[in-house]
Formats: C-alpha cells, structure tokens, sequence
C-alpha cells in the first residue's frame, strides 16, 4: 500500500535516487521510493553499469578511506598515482569543450572524495578497478585515465548495499510504481500522482526528488531531440527510462537545460537486444577499440582510434558508428594485442569472426566490401611508426603517417595471426539534456527561479555534460547531487516542521 503522505518522495531507484532517498533520511525525513520497474528489473541504469567511478585522489591515503580492504600487497605492487581536482576540472572542461556548468562542475569535483567517503560510511564498498584500468608494467600495475575506484559487485552490487543501506534508514521502496504527474500549485510541489497495479493514486508531500534518468529508451523522444537514425540504436540499459521525470517537471514550468541533442553512447555488440540484458549487463560493450583499426561497410576506416585513452572517447564514439552506413563497424586485431582485450571480449553473446590470413578475415566481415578492407589494411599497415614503442599505460605517440584518417597513438600493424573481429554496433546509455538545477539541486523554472519542493539528480540533470562524458563520471555526478538533493529536500522538511511549532 502507497502512503497517503510522506515527507519525501523519490522517483527513481538508481545510484542517485537511493543516495538522495539516504541523506534525506539522514536529516530525519521520512521517504519513499517510487521504482517504476518491478522488483526483478529495479535499479535503472545503475543496474546495468560495471560500477566505475570517478573521484578524486592525492594518493593512497585519500584511496584508503574509502578502499580499506587494501592491502599491502596491494599497495606495494601497485602505481595508483594521483588523480588531483584540478586534473579532474582539466578532463571536465576539455571533454565537454568548456561547456560544463561551472557551478555544478565544481560541486561534482570538489565533493567527489567526501561523497564518497559518506557513502562507505553507509556500508557501500568499493575496490580498484584491476581488471579494466590498470596494465602491468615492470612487475607492477599502474592505472591509467583518471579512473581507478569501482563499487565492489558493479552496478548490481553497489545497488544491493544502497538497498540495504536505505531498508537501515527506514526508506521504503514501492515497486512497479510509476510516478506520472507532480502535484503542484503556485507555491511549489505538494505530492505525485503515481499509477501502481492499474489504479491511479495520489501522495501528498513535503519535497520530492526527481531521479528517474534520462530519455534514452523513448526512440521518439530520441529522434525528436538527438536526430533522424537514432531511433535505431539499441539501448544499453533499461528499458524503463523514457523521459518521465523530465516530462512531468516540464509539465509545471521547469527549465530544459544542457545538451538536449547530445548523449552517451558507444561501441555496441551488433547483434545485442534492443534494452539492456541483466544477465548480460554492460558485457555487450567492445571497448578495447584504441588497439584495433574499425572498418565500416565499404571497408574504410572512420575515425581515430587512438585518439586518447578509451574513458575520453569511448561516449562519443557510439554517434560516430551510428553514422555509417548500415549503423556498423568492425573492431580488427592480431595476435599481438589479444591479451589486452577486455572480458567483454569472451561473452559467448559475440559478434566475432577469427581467422589465420586477412583475405580469410576480411571474407568472414559480414556486410563488408573485402576487397577495399584488405587493401585499408595494407595501407594502414604500410603507415605504422614501427620505431616508436607500444606501451598502452601511456598515450605513447606510436601512430600512423600519412593516411586520410590517422591512428595517433597504440598503432600496431595487423598482421601476426590469428585475427579476431567484433562487429559493433551504437548503444545509447543516457541523454545529456534535462532539467535545470542549482547548486543546492532545487529544480529552476522558465524564470531561473527555484521550484520550491522539487529536486533533482542523476542523468535527468542537464548541464553537465557536453559532445562528451570522461568515463565513470555518471555514478559520481548521481552520488554527489543525490546527496545534495536528499539534504536540500530534508532541509525543507525541517523547516517546515520547525514552522508548523
């Protein structure tokens, strides 16, 4: 049974919707949790995410407070290096091309670490990222791209702590919950209509925190926003964020803000479903691509693979594959680089061919011209700097010359087999645009004025994110305007309270 009133209403059940749900618990208010999938699909996107997460660092000290499984050993035969504000201001401005929110950037930036030391503090548990962000080099790991903290599980797991954490709190998690309109009069939002079991019902409050995400599984929404060709791409995680928590702010007067035409997308397995699979998760994606050349239909490549580090192209590549023909490419390797591949890489749900010779190879590309694909493989061999050293810790310079689109850094040439080949596709994870919020997350009207009551966080935030996404920065961005709305929102509620006697 819906509560007829509540302090504070949540929509949404993610990694920013649950950290709102906690801090505003923490200010003693009481809260519910409106998730609009049913119990097996909860979680939103968060549930879909391998969990890496992107903070600030001054060193293994700062790591410790929020990793204290560390061990020595750990430590010993690790370089975790640094990863410093103004490092992560750099990848923020450089990334979104200087268009990030200055206001919301710093918040993000400068409450990346105590975010998430009060996150451990409520038993969520988080661990080095060995598996996808470090190499070995000389007998010790070194990490690379400003991301080196994932939550222990990923996203599945970081969930279940969070659920655990708020079930501590007292918040309560309705599911199969769709909240479908804000109650609001000229003084601010009083409560959500939410539709659950077929009927329709309505809960009065103080507050409510909009985090239901983005717009991504709405391909009219889609295509009416980000362009024609991307109601074809495949979403990467659930199916259930369609723009709701957008819609019904706008409904009131909110402020659309931020990139409304731009979103996260990547290099997607060709032949994956069209939402997200839970068994799955994000093992669909192929993102060892700065060690591969990618081909598209007429055998040509398209862009430049290494361009930098994978966590700072590997969001904006997805748009560039959509635009080729047929939406596909293929990712090529030799034996050479085959141990750096990703797990994603051994999935048995892959689009892969292998082969012993590149005529074979470019014969087994499914929807490719061979011809022209062998002879881009030669003349992209022909233009390898075979001289500079491979190191892929580092953007090592090693690059090709004189070709129509260069590779600028990890160019091996292709050609010790066995050859493997992916076929990918694009797959949509979030939109950019959304509502705008200020820096205590009160959502602002057509005016720039707060909405008083309504909050917002999570990937329906707009502002923050340009062209662009440095990888891992989604689940800190919801964790930390998570936290700063739940308070906002507890905030109100005390004031209210304090009113009231």
């Amino acid at each position: 049974m819906l509560p007829q009133s509540i302090d504070v209403v949540v929509v949404g059940a993610g990694n920013a919707a649950l950290c709102a749900a906690l801090s505003a618990a923490e200010a003693g208010a009481s809260v519910i949790v409106l998730e609009r999938a049913a119990e097996s699909e909860c979680g939103g996107n968060t549930r879909f995410t391998a969990g890496a997460i992107r903070c600030v660092y001054d060193g293994v000290d700062d790591l410790r407070a929020f990793m204290p499984d560390l061990t020595e050993e750990e430590i010993g035969n690790t370089d975790f290096g640094t990863y410093t504000e103004s490092q992560f201001f750099d990848d923020m401005g450089r990334i979104t091309e200087y268009r990030t929110n200055p206001e919301l950037c710093e918040l993000l930036v400068t409450r990346s670490r105590d975010t998430l030391r009060w996150m451990r503090g409520k038993g969520i548990r988080f661990a080095p990222i060995y598996g996808r962000q470090a190499f070995k080099v000389g007998g010790r790991f070194k990490f690379w791209g400003g991301l080196t903290v994932e939550a222990w599980g990923g996203g599945p797991g970081l969930l279940q702590a969070l659920y655990q954490a708020g079930a501590k709190a007292g918040v309560t998690i309705a599911y199969g919950a769709r909240a479908v309109e804000l109650v609001a009069e000229d003084d601010g939002v009083h409560g959500v209509a939410v539709r659950q079991h077929g009927k329709t019902s309505r809960i009065a409050c103080k507050a409510v925190v909009l985090a239901s995400g983005g717009f991504e599984s709405n391909p009219e929404w889609r295509t009416r926003y980000l362009g024609p060709g991307w109601d074809l791409a495949k979403v990467r995680g659930t199916r259930f964020n369609t723009g709701d928590g957008i819609r019904m702010a706008l409904d009131i007067g909110a402020a659309p803000y931020g990139n409304w035409s731009g979103c996260h997308a990547v290099g997607w397995d060709r032949n994956a479903p069209e939402f997200g699979d839970l068994a799955v998760g994000d093992n669909f994606q192929k993102h060892s691509y700065p060690f591969s050349i990618m081909l598209n239909a007429n055998g040509r490549r398209f862009l430049d693979e290494g361009a930098d580090f994978r966590n700072y192209t590997y969001a904006k590549y997805g748009r560039v594959i959509l635009a080729q023909p047929s939406q596909f490419a293929w990712q090529i390797f030799d034996r050479k680089v085959l141990h750096l591949l990703r797990d994603e890489y051994r999935i048995k749900q892959v689009t892969k061919v292998r082969a012993d010779t590149l005529e074979e190879l470019v014969q087994r590309l499914d929807d490719v011209n061979a011809d022209a694909a062998l002879s881009e493989i030669d003349a992209y061999n022909a233009a390898v700097r075979t001289d500079i050293p491979f190191d892929p810790n580092v953007k090592d310079g090693r690059r090709t010359e004189g070709l129509r689109i260069p590779k600028s850094n990890w160019a091996n040439t292709i050609d010790e087999p066995p050859f493997e080949a992916y076929a990918v596709t694009c797959g949509i994870t979030f939109t950019f645009g959304g509502l705008r919020i200020d820096g205590e997350a009160r959502v602002l009207d057509t005016d720039l004025a707060p909405i008083p009551g309504l909050y917002a966080a999570g990937e329906l935030v707009g502002g923050l994110f340009y062209f662009n996404y440095p990888g891992g920065t989604g689940l800190m961005s919801g964790s930390v305007f998570g936290k700063i709305a739940g308070a906002s929102a507890g905030g109100r509620v005390a004031g209210a309270q304090r009113q009231a006697h």
